[in-house]
């Protein structure tokens, strides 16, 4: 179905609606507690969201500082370091000498 079928469509849904709510009183009440209970749901849905907001930005309370524990002293070198024995490097090669 095409756009301009589908705007068609919802005028005559809307113009039916229309003539509905004023010619029936019941149609009338139905809407006037869908719209009651939409206004409810959306101050609960606000008034949560305040609660939760509320709780996420309070401050939170830091523990007191405990004193730093002082660490032991390192041994000094109890063992030396081994030392890698430094790669032998192959020689470069020269190019011989021109006379």
């Amino acid at each position: 179905m095409s756009k301009l079928g589908w705007f068609a469509a919802g005028i005559g849904l809307g113009a039916l609606a229309v003539i509905q709510l004023r010619d029936n009183p019941k149609a009338q009440v139905a809407l006037d507690e869908a719209i009651a209970a939409a206004k409810d749901f959306s101050q609960a849905v606000a008034a949560g969201y305040q609660e939760r907001e509320a709780e996420l930005t309070k401050p939170v309370a830091k523990p007191a500082a405990r004193p730093a524990a002082k660490k032991p002293a390192a041994k000094a070198a109890a063992k030396p370091a081994a030392k890698k024995p430094a790669a032998a490097k192959p020689a470069a090669k020269r190019a011989p000498a021109k006379k």
